[in-house]
């Protein structure tokens, strides 16, 4: 066997690997061997055909996929002993020549790589990023304690109209009559409960359901016919308020507590604010970590510059997604893959760098933040601690899941890393201007 290594393109190789008979043909023999014990030809038993028959019928696709096997795997193993480090996977090559497999017994496999870029970050704190905090204010206090507090309210009778309120409305259209029809206008645009601000019970107007009921679903579900039906039904209705409902807030006392802290870890007015703030201060704390992460991400992509086998990538993706994208598709795409493929390698490289490591220990505990963030979206913010480890168990079950995890704290341990060894400047911004920066990333 023999195997050469050339320049190609930029940072791709190409490997020529040079198998003969003495190289596969043990492999190709053991095959055939197991063909001829498994092989089901009529006019023999069972493991009694003849070897000539089984070389003539299987011996052309055999030599041809052992031949192949040998050569990939002596490509891996001279990777690994000569040290080179490369990207993606090592794949066929465009100049690969054609093979007879008829009557020749010597092949030679052509393999391209795309070659890792050699990476020097020499961080120190002349390297500089800005860290932004969102100022909390009033109104976004006031926001989320309403939000958490609409979890536990209810509904009580109101007289008139006057922003987001439960509306129970009969509808009449001369053909059809509908009694305590539901309109939420708390799922309206401001645009869109005008005509409704300031009436009271009794109100009468003509509305396009087609309009009030965005879904077909819904107004079929509101009218009680078949959605098919509703093609064959006039739009145009008579609606009258017969009862207006608000939502009030819980009072906040024991019973408050008991229900919505059910562990007792908040029992009092001033515990329930400083929770209020504390999930707020949680609920920023991501946000604004998350555009660290890509302020700093960036940062190293242009302060590294590594030059990456564009190309090769480009075929890669071609080849490992078998026909499903074409290169126009891989092209119209290939600079937002690019982007994150190269975090990702830089990623790998200062986790070697510093030894960083991911234990059991803090995938469960992940896991378990992800699984009280879920239960807290339905009305559970302080779920039992054994229900937060059964759901956290059962996620890191999920081999995407886990993997998702994983590696989100590794890039939280990267970024961790490098924000020690740089300069970072903390900037408060409002909310809109964080979100205003936040659509340029």
């Amino acid at each position: 066997m023999e195997i050469t290594r050339e320049q190609r393109a930029e940072h791709t190789s190409l490997l020529t690997v040079k198998v003969g008979e003495s190289d596969y043909g043990e492999a190709v023999e053991k095959t055939l061997r197991n063909y001829k014990r498994k092989a089901n030809i009529p006019g023999f038993r069972p493991g009694m055909v003849p070897m000539g028959i089984v070389k003539k019928m299987y011996g052309k696709s055999v030599t041809a996929e052992e031949s192949y096997r040998t050569a990939s795997n002596a490509v891996f193993e001279y990777l690994q002993k000569e040290n080179i480090d490369y990207l993606g996977d090592v794949i066929p090559s465009e100049e690969q020549g054609d093979f007879d497999f008829d009557n020749n017994t010597e092949f030679e496999f052509k393999f391209e790589i795309g070659e890792a870029p050699k990476v020097e970050l020499n961080l120190s704190e002349k390297d500089k990023v800005v860290y932004n905090k969102i100022k909390v204010d009033k109104k976004m206090k006031d926001d989320y304690r309403s939000n958490f507090l609409r979890r536990f309210g209810r509904l009580v009778d109101a007289d008139k109209v006057t922003a987001d309120e439960a509306l129970s409305v009969t509808l009449d259209n001369g053909d059809i009559h509908v009694d305590d029809a539901y309109v939420g206008l708390i799922s309206m645009s401001e645009e869109e409960r005008k005509p409704f601000i300031g009436k009271k019970v009794g109100y009468k107007t003509a509305v396009n359901i087609n309009e009030l009921y965005k879904s077909a679903s819904q107004r079929a579900a509101i009218l009680k016919v078949k959605e098919d039906e509703l093609d064959g039904i006039n739009p145009e209705f008579t609606l009258e308020i017969t009862k207006i409902r608000r939502f009030a807030e819980p009072e906040i006392n024991e019973e408050f507590f008991k229900m919505a802290f059910p562990q007792g870890n908040i029992a009092d007015a001033k515990a329930f604010d400083e929770f209020i703030e504390a999930q707020i201060a949680a609920e920023l704390k991501r946000e604004t970590d998350y555009m660290f992460t890509l302020r700093l991400r960036d940062y190293l992509l242009e302060k590294t510059s590594p030059a990456m086998p564009v190309e090769f990538l480009k075929r890669w993706l071609y080849t490992i997604n078998e026909g499903k994208f074409s290169m126009e598709d891989i092209n119209k795409d290939f600079d937002s893959f690019l982007k994150m493929f190269t975090w990702n390698y830089l990623q790998k490289l200062i986790i070697k760098q510093e030894s960083l490591t991911v234990t059991a220990d803090e995938a469960q505990a992940e896991a378990k933040a992800l699984a009280q963030a879920q239960f807290a979206q339905y009305g559970m913010p302080a779920a039992p601690d054994e229900m937060l480890a059964g759901y956290a168990g059962r996620i890191l079950e999920d081999k995407e899941q886990a993997q998702k995890i994983y590696e989100k704290l590794y890039e939280t341990k990267v970024v961790e890393a490098v924000r020690a060894k740089i300069k970072v400047t903390e900037k408060a911004v409002s909310a809109d201007e964080f979100a205003e920066m936040a659509r340029t990333l």
